[in-house]
């Protein structure tokens, strides 16, 4: 009986302590939300305010060419200072102990100050630790210091126009992709939209609603077939002919001619990622590879070659006139780059090997306006390569719906038709990888949260040319290298090199016609030509001091297919 009235007096203990508790907690809730519920909203508030650029973004990472990653995109944190006008009572003195803190001038400062109906003025960013602390142990009122996140690129300027920047939304607080990957992969970089971080007590006591986006993406890190040592590289030779010919933009894209994958591509000139407030021309930071046409002019031959070869219209043994080095089409006179006639029974080989205009007009004749559009929409020249980039824009082929042959006639040797780089480098492949149209692509895997990664799912390519047509013209290409490019001076021994060069006249654009003295150079080659590894497009608006390709191209590109060629260590094929 004894232990059954000892039972009842704990649970009644057990009882009263809950119900105490319970009083308790309750009172603290009431104390919480009621008496300084206020208070705290005011603090949360300054805390969702402190938050500006606490926002959390997955990393982007080249890829070298043993696989390993290096950092091309990543998180740098530091400090903010912070202005709440409401608690400033002397601007001024505030002023006087921060000066040698903060790069702000004092007329900015007491301005900014002045705004009493304001909590908020940011005066300062990305300040170091050491600051930081020094600027909080002067423990001025009004004057609040902060943790804050914001986006660095540890190469600064490789690679600029492919990887892009971050920018502030209008509402001063979201972040997103602005160029480049940081734009077109905004949804799977971007771990939070953007937006800062937020915690239970902001939630609970902040007057700021926030919205959860249930349909978010899988978010992670990007992985790219972007290589370093082969991107600074490229970036070196594009410098190197933009001060050599004290030229205008310049620009280049290695690929994998059989896979699509893009080791590097740039164009100059460029930006510095971590600075870009700097520049005062925002059209530097738009993409030219992806988002600009050009007359690519003799670059094209080739395509046209190989097309009447695999219509079956000509061979490398089909032969034409060449009398007087110019045609009549359409009433109107289409000559050779010199003027000259080479005579009688110019074999095919020849019109490539000395880019003779005369020559593509006969092939395109042999096929036909239609064979001859038809191939050229089949390369999809006037078509997006749907690459990762934004902003891609569409080749210009209108020129081949015409029902006069002038328009094929010029057609055929690159000009009256724009083509984007990329948009000419996704057709240019096709010759070397066995006839086939690949998809260019610069994301090589997603990374996602515990290590597990996805690779990039490139499309399968579409046959354009016979693997047949794709041999031969190589062949013919490798011998416009070996016996006809600079004279067949620059041929390497160990290595057969496929490759042709280009010089267009520039189009003075709505106005029509053609400038006399401006021209774009172009050239493509791609290596070991039977297997190739690599293509490597450049080109060049309007150099100065050298008239053809040829002369301004040759050296660069060579440079670069040696660098390639040893740094892969392609073993030889010849």
């Amino acid at each position: 009986m004894a232990d059954k009235s000892l039972g009842y007096k704990r649970i009644w203990i057990l009882y009263f302590a809950v119900i105490f508790v319970a009083v308790l907690l309750i009172g603290q809730l009431y104390l919480l939300q009621v008496v300084r519920g206020g208070e705290y909203r005011d603090r949360a508030e300054q805390k969702y305010q402190a938050a500006i650029g606490q926002f959390e973004r997955n990393a982007i990472y080249f890829t070298e060419k043993d696989g390993n990653s290096l950092s091309a995109a990543t998180l740098q944190t530091g400090f903010f200072v912070e202005l709440n006008p409401e608690q400033i009572t002397d601007a001024s003195g505030a002023y006087a102990k921060l000066k040698n803190f903060l790069p702000v001038e004092k007329s900015i400062f007491v301005e900014r100050a002045a705004k009493k109906n304001d909590r908020s003025e940011i005066i300062a960013r990305r300040l170091s630790t050491t600051t930081a602390e020094k600027i909080r142990s002067l423990k001025i009122a009004g004057v609040g210091v902060f943790r804050e996140n914001w986006r660095y690129y540890p190469s600064e300027s490789l690679a600029a126009h492919v990887l892009g920047f971050m920018g502030y939304e209008e509402d001063g607080v979201t972040q997103s992709g602005r160029y480049g990957l940081e734009r077109y992969y905004d949804s799977v970089l971007n771990k939070n939209n953007g937006k800062p971080q937020r915690n239970f007590f902001v939630e609970a006591f902040s007057s700021v609603k926030t919205v959860v986006d249930p349909t978010q993406k899988i978010k992670g890190d990007i992985a790219l077939t972007i290589e370093p040592t082969v991107q600074t590289e490229l970036e070196k030779r594009l410098d190197y002919i933009q001060t050599k010919y004290k030229s205008g933009q310049v620009g280049g894209i290695i690929i994998n001619p059989q896979t699509g994958e893009i080791y590097a591509m740039e164009t100059l000139p460029t930006f510095d990622l971590n600075d870009v407030s700097q520049e005062k021309d925002v059209s530097v930071f738009n993409n030219p590879l992806v988002e600009s046409t050009y007359e690519m002019g003799s670059v094209v031959k080739p395509l046209v070659m190989a097309a009447g070869i695999d219509a079956g219209k000509v061979t490398t043994k089909t032969t034409y006139d060449d009398d007087f080095g110019y045609v009549i089409v359409d009433k109107k006179k289409i000559s050779n780059y010199d003027g000259r006639g080479r005579g009688q029974n110019i074999p095919m080989q020849e019109v490539l090997n000395q880019s003779l205009n005369t020559g593509m007009v006969f092939v395109m004749k042999q096929m036909g306006r239609e064979t001859f559009a038809k191939y050229m929409n089949a390369y999809a020249l006037g078509e997006t390569t749907m690459i990762d980039l934004p902003g891609e824009v569409a080749g210009n082929l209108e020129n081949l719906k015409s029902t006069r042959m002038v328009e094929s006639a010029t057609a055929s040797f690159g000009q009256g038709i724009s083509l984007t780089p990329i948009g000419i480098t996704r057709a240019l492949s096709s010759l070397g990888n066995g006839g086939l149209l690949i998809q260019p692509h610069i994301l090589k895997k997603t990374i996602y949260p515990a290590g597990i990664s996805k690779d990039f799912a490139a499309a399968d390519g579409t046959r354009i040319l016979k693997k047949e047509t794709s041999e031969e013209i190589t062949r013919m290409l490798v011998t416009v290298v070996d016996k006809a490019l600079l004279g067949g001076t620059v041929k390497l021994p160990n290595y057969s090199i496929a490759a042709k060069t280009g010089t267009a006249q520039m189009s003075k654009g709505a106005g029509g016609g053609y400038y006399d003295d401006r021209y774009l150079h172009s050239f493509f080659g791609y290596f070991p030509a039977y297997d190739p590894k690599f293509l490597v497009f450049l080109y060049v608006l309007n150099p100065r001091g050298e008239q053809y390709a040829s002369h301004t191209l040759t050296e660069p590109f060579m440079e670069l297919a040696k660098f390639l060629l040893t740094y892969y260590e392609v073993p030889p094929d010849r």
